[in-house]
């Protein structure tokens, strides 16, 4: 009678699992294992903003009352991740002016106006990264230029890695980021109602960019 393989310790572990792995018995990859909040384990390559997921929230403060608040909903934006070199990486990123909103039809048509955006003249905005310059292990400070109501200006925002990994919905490789910048609307010429509604407009990012095919 044939005797049953033994499976011992020593065969369960990890040096013993890895070399397996390299050998090509346990074809495993480690970015497939599960979500991770190491930035270094990302997958590098081109990668899409998923435009369900990718919204700007923008405030400012509104007659020293309350900082009022609206957002951007239409983004789509391109990103090139390296990282193993993240000062290699880049970002492109396109706003449909149209989609400017507070959230008060009133306010979007006046938005939506030459007194500000001018969105039937300039419909779309545009920024493209310069640099980028990690600031610790999981953020980053991404330079570049926003071209706004026909206006181009240096602009920078501070970027935080949240995590990677496959998305459990659509089963898509993810990468999933936050950032801030604030911007002074008066060097883009949208000076309206200067100062009672304020100058510094604070832009909130949020952004799941999906793997290219």
């Amino acid at each position: 009678m044939k005797r049953r393989p033994v499976i011992t310790r020593a065969a369960l572990r990890p040096s013993t699992v890895l070399a397996a792995t390299l050998l090509g018995f346990a074809p495993v990859h480690a970015q497939d294992a599960g979500p991770t909040t190491d930035p270094n384990q990302v997958r590098p390559g081109a990668y899409v903003l998923d435009a369900a997921h990718g919204k700007i929230t923008w405030s400012v403060n509104h007659l020293g009352y309350s900082t009022y608040y609206g957002q951007i909903t239409d983004v789509a934006a391109q990103a090139d991740l390296d990282p193993k070199a993240p000062a290699q990486s880049r970002i492109r990123v396109t706003l449909g002016v149209a989609s400017i909103t507070g959230l008060n039809p009133a306010l979007d048509a006046q938005l939506k106006s030459p007194d500000f955006f001018d969105a039937a003249k300039f419909p779309s905005a545009a920024f493209v990264s310069t640099s980028v310059e990690p600031t610790s292990p999981t953020t980053a400070r991404i330079n570049g230029l926003l071209t706004l109501k026909g206006v181009e200006k240096p602009v920078s925002f501070d970027a935080t890695f949240n995590q990677a990994g496959l998305h459990p919905v659509d089963k898509r490789y993810t990468v999933g980021f936050d950032g801030r910048a604030v911007i002074k609307r008066s060097d883009f010429g949208i000076n309206a109602y200067l100062p009672l509604v304020g100058d510094e407009v604070s832009l909130r990012l949020e952004g799941e960019f999906k793997a290219a095919p």
